[in-house]
């Protein structure tokens, strides 16, 4: 658990997704969490997407999220690789309620529209989003949406590999960090011997 941003993101259960996401007013900022939650893309990258990442040029959804090499972590060896998520069918309606026509290519952009929102004011909206849930003291962090994502995928049965192939992990000692494996998981395991 994070103490004072040290140590792991918290897991968020649905319920503290809920929770969370009810205290964010601005339906932009409201996509933005669901993108991360449907996702399980870093904020960093997140932050930085066009809307032509997200949307055909008719304004419709795509079937699939884009994430830019340029705009994702770069992995030991100084390589980044774009990556592609299929959309969750709750994450388009989301999209379809959100079409922003503006003339900012950004999907978050800022007041000025020429440049996106920076991974700090976005840090601050789930801060306070976090506050007024009532749910500050478990640790909660932007990163908690990518650690949740990969724990989920992992407990309804989705092997290693597929999510090694989803997330855009180089190797499985990487993703291994994200996955929370519970004691009633391992209790289990073992009673299937």
């Amino acid at each position: 658990m994070k103490n004072d941003r040290y140590g792991q993101a918290c897991l968020l259960s649905d319920s503290d997704y809920s929770k969370i996401r009810k205290q964010i007013k601005s339906k932009k900022y409201k996509l933005l969490l669901d993108l991360a939650w449907y996702t399980g893309e870093r904020w960093g990258a997140l932050v930085q997407l066009r809307k032509d990442d997200c949307y055909n040029p008719d304004g419709t959804p795509r079937d699939c999220i884009n994430f830019r090499a340029s705009t994702r972590k770069a992995t030991p060896d100084g390589k980044r690789t774009t990556r592609q998520v299929p959309v969750h069918q709750v994450l388009l309606e989301s999209l379809h309620a959100n079409f922003d026509d503006s003339t900012s290519p950004y999907l978050f952009a800022d007041r000025t529209g020429d440049k996106p929102i920076t991974l700090r004011w976005a840090d601050m909206i789930l801060r306070a989003a976090v506050d007024k849930a009532g749910l500050s003291a478990l640790g909660i962090s932007t990163h908690s949406t990518r650690r949740s994502f990969i724990t989920k995928l992992h407990r309804n049965g989705t092997d290693l590999y597929t999510i090694k192939k989803i997330t855009g992990h180089k190797d499985f000692r990487t993703l291994e960090r994200y996955v929370e494996i519970d004691y009633d998981r391992v209790k289990g395991a073992i009673a299937n011997l």
